[in-house]
C-alpha cells in the first residue's frame, strides 16, 4: 500500500469516475448496497457501515447502532455525534482500515466485485466528491478532478492485485494487526472463509455460469 498521499489531477474522459451508486460504476462506492459483508456471525450491509463501525472499537453501542442502519448514509451520519469516542490512533490507521474494508467487500462478493473492478481496465479510478479531497477528488471548472483520491487509489491497487491473483488468494482477508480491531466486542476474524461467504460466492458463480449459458443459447 502506498505510504505518501498527495494531490493528483485526473482527466475525467480518461478515467473511471463514480459518484452515484446507481451509475455504471456505482458499485465501486462504499455506499453501494448489494455487497454485504459477513464478519463472523455479523452481517454488515455495506463497506461504508463496516468502515464507520471500525472507528469505534470500544463503543459497542455505537457499533451496533451503525450496523443496524439500513442506509449506508444514515450509518455515516448517525455516527457523527459520537466522534469524540473515535479510536485515538484513527488518523494513523484509517487508510489501512479502508483498504481492509474494500478487500472484505471483495472476499464476500468475489465474482461480482472482481468483474466490476477488472472492467475498469487500466484507467484511473476516481471518486467524484463534492468536497472530500482526501478520499476522492473534486470536479474543477475545466472538467478535471483534483484531490488525493485515496479510495480510488486503493481500488486501483486491488485491481492490479486481482490481475495476477491466479490462486484466488483475495477470496479471504486476514484481520489487521492493529490494537482493538474488534466488532461488537469480539476480535475480527479472517473474512471470506466462513460458510455464509462461501454460499454467496457459490451463488455468484452459478449465476455467472447461467448468464454465460443463456448468452451462448441466444447465439
Amino acid at each position: 500500500m502506498f505510504k505518501n498521499s498527495n494531490i493528483r489531477i485526473y482527466i475525467r474522459s480518461e478515467s473511471i469516475v463514480f459518484r452515484k451508486t446507481k451509475e455504471d460504476f456505482g458499485g465501486l462506492s462504499n455506499m453501494a448496497t448489494g455487497y454485504s459483508i459477513k464478519v463472523g456471525d455479523i452481517e454488515v450491509r455495506t463497506s461504508e457501515a463496516l468502515y464507520q463501525a471500525c472507528r469505534f472499537p470500544n463503543s459497542l453501542d455505537v457499533q451496533k447502532m451503525i450496523i443496524e442502519q439500513k442506509s449506508p448514509m444514515m450509518a455515516k451520519m448517525k455516527s457523527k455525534p459520537f466522534r469524540p469516542k473515535t479510536r485515538p490512533d484513527w488518523d494513523m490507521v484509517k487508510v489501512k482500515i479502508m483498504q481492509w474494508c474494500i478487500r472484505a467487500k471483495l472476499a464476500c462478493n468475489y465474482y461480482k466485485f472482481r468483474d466490476l473492478l477488472l472492467s475498469t481496465g487500466d484507467k484511473s479510478i476516481v471518486e467524484d466528491s463534492h468536497r472530500d479531497r482526501f478520499w476522492g477528488a473534486i470536479s474543477q471548472e475545466d472538467g478535471s478532478l483534483v484531490g488525493e483520491n485515496v479510495l480510488g487509489r486503493l481500488l486501483m491497487e486491488l485491481r492490479e492485485e486481482l490481475k495476477v491473483d491466479k490462486m484466488n488468494n483475495l477470496k479471504k482477508v486476514q484481520p489487521l494487526k492493529i490494537n482493538d480491531f474488534n466488532l461488537l466486542g469480539h476480535p475480527i476474524p479472517i473474512i471470506g472463509i466462513n460458510d455464509d461467504c462461501n454460499k454467496i460466492i457459490e451463488k455468484e458463480e452459478k449465476d455467472k455460469k447461467l448468464r454465460q449459458l443463456q448468452l451462448f443459447n441466444k447465439e
